[in-house]
């Protein structure tokens, strides 16, 4: 019996989806399959298969190591994998031992940018069909399932900001190979500061619309294309959809940017700040509104005119807050992201709502008889793994909406109104994370650890490094 049937693991949509897969595999247009799955950090790792092997692994799946679990973002292994339980506690994870990779046939794409090749998202199962606990798809899932019991879908939209640079050259010898590995050489397309100006955009208009036809290719449900305030800088928002179809979209989205371009010699960059001069740092907004399971409509609209939002919206509201400094720890992941949180930048720098103020970390839009109601949380930078970024909302959310907790008022001034300051630093992150019970409980108190456990070794590595800060500070003077 396959894997796939002898755990029970597909619904009939994804039977379905499976035999329409092996069909177009099948008709001879596609010779090789990507098997991707997004990892702790949200980067897509995988296999490619030959058509005839692709067509034969579907509900059997195929096999990689759990190391791949174990690496932090330069994808050095931060866990001892060969000692007992690999350093996770987890027989089933010691030694490099393999998870198998089932595909989601549903996610099938067909890569428009690389030759006859298809494409699939997988979720990792231990050989006994459990499911691998630190799959962060998986993480997302869980909370869907908690907010559906309570009566509620979220519905999510993004909004994406990036950098694209021309790609000058590529460190290529020996030397610069390692963990990680010396970065291209870029320059500008655009000086930037001319913020949504049509000049700007047709200047890059090449690179724009070679994302723009790809992304669409892949049926991603691009909604806008826009020229942001620094210089080489883009942003793309996308259609509201479902938290699990968010991320998806999201993952793939990263991926495909950064394969596109560099094949047409540009380096894409989702990272928060690159240290490239006049910079002007990216974010990722996340407009988030609640749609009630039993009738579809939008949960977080007022009934009453000039109310910002319903109670439930409210309260909802109020767990993002109550837990805002610790779930920055998976919407900002990374050291690089903690430098844009600066007063009067656009950015948040406390967790504090208002109404329709870009300053607020919680931005609300709508209102009585505006179906379109929801909240944008302004926290987030485009590094972030997409499922955990989610998760920990609907988390937060949840835990607003059962204890009916109160946001207070709408704040006009938010960088000036009393409220507790959002974290300065990943570590003040994972301090938080690592004290906060709802979000333990919700993620899972193992989950938690293994994730504050590979955070932290990128910190600790960090702060063996000497920055260009130290020896211009230290050289000469001391």
């Amino acid at each position: 019996m396959a894997f796939v049937d002898k755990f029970g693991l597909w619904t009939e949509a994804q039977s379905r989806a499976a035999d329409e897969m092996a069909r177009r595999i099948g008709a001879g247009d596609i010779d090789v399959v990507r098997f991707s799955f997004p990892d702790q950090h949200g980067v897509l790792r995988g296999k490619a298969l030959v058509a005839s092997e692709a067509v034969r692994v579907l509900r059997s799946g195929l096999n990689v190591t759990t190391t791949l679990f174990a690496k932090d973002t330069s994808h050095r292994t931060v866990f001892p994998v060969f000692q007992a339980g690999g350093g996770f506690d987890i027989p089933g994870m010691q030694g490099g031992a393999d998870v198998t990779l089932i595909p989601d046939p549903t996610t099938f794409k067909v890569l428009p940018w690389a030759l006859n090749t298809g494409w699939v998202l997988c979720d990792p199962y231990f050989h006994d069909g459990r499911a691998v606990p630190f799959a962060t798809r998986r993480q997302l899932r869980n909370a869907e399932q908690q907010l559906e019991a309570e009566g509620y879908r979220l519905v999510t939209g993004l909004e994406v900001e990036f950098h694209v640079f021309k790609l000058l050259g590529e460190h290529m010898a020996p030397d610069d190979a390692g963990q990680p590995g010396e970065p291209p050489d870029v320059g500008l397309l655009s000086h930037g500061y001319q913020f949504l100006t049509e000049s700007r955009y047709d200047a890059t208009e090449t690179v724009i619309e070679l994302i723009r036809k790809n992304v669409q290719q892949l049926g991603l449900p691009v909604r806008s294309l826009e020229i942001e305030f620094g210089p080489s800088q883009f942003e793309f928002t996308f259609a509201p959809a479902s938290p699990c179809e968010t991320a998806d979209a999201m993952v793939l989205f990263r991926s495909a940017v950064k394969q596109v371009c560099k094949r047409h010699g540009y380096h894409a960059t989702f990272m928060c700040r690159p240290k490239i001069r006049n910079v002007v740092s990216s974010g990722w907004h996340l407009h988030q509104s609640l749609q009630r399971v039993q009738d579809g409509t939008n949960a977080m609209m007022p009934e009453r005119a000039g109310d910002d939002l319903s109670a439930v919206g409210r309260h909802y509201m109020g767990g993002l807050l109550q837990h805002a400094c610790a779930a920055t720890a998976f919407s900002t992941p990374t050291i690089n992201g903690y430098k844009r949180f600066r007063a009067f930048s656009l950015a948040p720098d406390r967790a504090i709502w208002a109404r329709d103020n870009r300053g607020a970390m919680l931005r609300v839009l709508g209102g009585a008889g505006d179906t379109a109601t929801r909240i944008e949380n302004r926290v987030g930078e485009p590094a972030a793994n997409p499922y955990l970024y989610l998760a920990s909302q609907i988390v937060s959310g949840l835990d607003g909406i059962r204890r009916e907790l109160d946001p207070g008022p709408s704040a006009d001034s938010p960088y000036e109104t009393p409220a507790p300051y959002l974290p300065k630093t990943l570590d003040e992150a994972l301090d938080c994370l690592r004290q906060d019970d709802v979000l333990r409980e919700g993620m899972g108190h193992g989950f938690v650890d293994y994730f504050c456990h590979i955070k932290q070794a990128e910190i600790d590595r960090f702060n063996l490094e000497v920055s260009d800060w130290e020896q211009r500070e230290y050289f000469d003077t001391f």
